[in-house]
């Protein structure tokens, strides 16, 4: 139920991602920004869990999951502006 749970925040973290980092080199699709968003939540998770913050089957909060999504976000960003520019 954690794995399912952490999708679900993932979603809704993509979505409040897209609105704090808009853009032009942004996902601009809503099928991509919630699966970074889902990355993101599970980023958040990992880090939490290596860090102490969270227990072994406690996953990222809200705020965290966003917090991860804008990371996954601003590093998908980076990556396409290089991209973009070779």
């Amino acid at each position: 139920m954690g794995i399912i749970w952490t999708i679900i925040i993932g979603f809704v973290a993509g979505v409040i991602a897209k609105f704090i980092m808009p853009g032009d080199r942004e996902p601009s699709g809503f099928i991509l920004t919630t699966i970074l968003g889902i990355v993101g939540a599970f980023v958040a998770t990992y880090l939490g869990q290596a860090m102490g913050w969270y227990s072994a089957g406690e996953g990222a909060g809200l705020i965290g999951a966003v917090v991860g999504a804008v990371i996954v976000l601003f590093i998908w960003g980076l990556v396409a502006r290089r991209s973009s520019a070779i």
